[in-house]
């Protein structure tokens, strides 16, 4: 019966992680808290039960809450295929391709779509926090704006505005983006959020104040930079090539497995890899150096939003021939939904590259790939999905999981994705592989808990906001009482 939003000075300023964690710190109070984000633009997506497709962001945020996925919860969902073009999902189902122009004539029907969509979550919760898109600043698109200010007008919200002090000229944003905004939107502002900050707030609190001057917003929280802290990325900004992922912790045998994720152009569900990170004595690094992956231990060719272009990225760079010379010598290699397409035989794909002749892949499997205009849309029992408009039409390999996917000798090949978060099977998946790379002081811990360190990563963040947020005081400011729920 209570919503507010959520927004950002800039993209990756942590509305994301601010959000989840909200909704952890007042799901832990019993509160009946669900997120909402009305659009999104990601290629990190989650199935929900229903056969939905959702941003994985809003996935994560309903674990929090824990909750079940939900369409409701991220209604409009763009997956961009290029700078120009974005596969367009409502309601959890693909509709069409549109261009950056072209889908400026949707809005106005959209905003319909997710005003609808809030206005039922707000029947059957107690409290939703929106999360908004980008950054209220993009002036040029507030006359049709569907998830920042448009959304705030339309729902009657009140706003807090989250910046990145990490980045640099956090006061300017949040100066900037109050004072472009029009009076009726500079209203609406009840909070500047500054996140990940690190040294002396003293230092910090002049400026604070002498922003208050100059807009009448109070700052009502300094978040710490958390050190360490890594939960699903709602786009692939997290994914920095050279970057480590997850905690990195030590080893419990004498020697650690090194795995090589390669920082596809369009990588897609770049988070299947966080579950690999997890583990003791596990390294997972991105990396598009074709020497790194060569000497890997394990390679993982992540999901792509565009394969057949991305396949082509691979052998531009050197990295497919390293991957052909793996594969002739019997060392692992892992293809996950658009990686496994590129290591069968041919793809053929009038549906994102619209070409009707078959492309040679890497042919590690002896397999072929067609894609359909229909999206296949699967959650698994255990939490694996599946979302690929490719499909193998032609399999002479052995099946790898149940009778899905491939493998022959060191290579692996699935749709599947979140399949590594099921932790007895990613136990065995990481001692054969160990095996496989002549690693006899590699030892698997028995008892990693992925959906455990999901959940301590989670309480760690809403630790953090209850300590630095007085949320109480939001509660109030946003309305919510415990008659208002009854």
């Amino acid at each position: 019966m209570v919503a507010f939003l959520v927004a950002g000075c800039t993209s990756d300023a942590g509305k994301s992680v601010v959000v989840a964690g909200l909704c952890r710190a007042f799901a832990r109070r019993g509160i009946a808290v669900a997120p909402f984000k009305a659009q999104n633009m990601s290629n990190n997506s989650a199935v929900t039960a229903d056969g939905g497709e959702i941003g994985r962001a809003q996935a994560l945020q309903a674990y929090a809450c824990g909750l079940e996925p939900d369409t409701r919860f991220n209604p409009i969902l763009l997956k961009p295929g290029s700078d120009r073009r974005s596969q367009l999902v409502v309601h959890g189902k693909a509709t069409g391709d549109v261009s950056a122009r072209s889908y400026i004539h949707h809005r106005t029907e959209l905003r319909q779509v997710a005003a609808q969509a809030l206005a039922e979550l707000e029947k059957d919760y107690d409290l939703v926090i929106c999360e908004g898109a980008g950054s209220p600043a993009e002036i040029n698109l507030r006359a049709t704006d569907v998830a920042n200010m448009g959304l705030a007008e339309a729902a009657d919200l009140p706003v807090y505005l989250v910046g990145d002090i990490d980045r640099g000229g956090v006061l300017a944003h949040f100066f900037g983006t109050y004072h472009i905004l029009d009076p009726q939107d500079q209203a609406r502002i009840r909070g500047f959020i500054v996140n990940k900050f690190r040294g002396d707030t003293r230092i910090l609190t002049p400026g604070l104040d002498e922003l208050f001057q100059r807009t009448g917003v109070p700052t009502l929280a300094v978040l710490p930079f958390i050190n360490g802290l890594w939960v699903d990325a709602e786009d692939s900004l997290q994914s920095t090539i050279g970057s480590s992922i997850g905690p990195s912790t030590p080893a419990l045998g004498s020697q650690r497995i090194r795995v090589a994720a390669i920082r596809l152009p369009r990588v897609s569900n770049a988070t299947d890899v966080e579950a690999l990170a997890c583990e003791p004595g596990v390294t997972v690094s991105w990396s598009v150096d074709p020497d790194y992956i060569a000497e890997a231990d394990l390679v993982v060719i992540p999901g792509s939003k565009t394969t057949i272009s991305d396949l082509a990225w691979l052998r531009s760079t050197g990295i497919a021939e390293a991957l052909i010379h793996r594969a002739a010598t019997h060392r692992p290699i892992l293809g996950i939904c658009g990686g496994f397409q590129m290591m069968c035989t041919t793809i053929t794909d009038p549906v994102e590259s619209g070409s009707t002749h078959p492309v040679r892949g890497l042919e590690l499997f002896d397999a072929d790939i067609t894609f359909r205009p229909t999206k296949t849309l699967i959650r698994h029992p255990g939490g694996a999905y599946e979302v690929h408009h490719g499909q193998v039409t032609r399999n002479a390999e052995q099946p790898w999981i149940g009778a899905e996917g491939c493998t022959t000798n060191a290579l692996f090949g699935t749709h599947r994705h979140g399949q590594l978060e099921n932790d007895e099977f990613r136990r065995d998946f990481l001692s054969h592989i160990a095996k496989l790379s002549g690693k006899t002081g590699f030892v698997c811990s028995p008892n990693t808990s992925f959906s455990g360190e999901r959940l301590r990563q989670l309480d760690l963040i809403a630790d953090v906001i209850e300590k630095e947020w007085d949320l109480d005081q939001l509660l109030a400011e946003v309305g919510y009482t415990t008659t208002s729920t009854e």
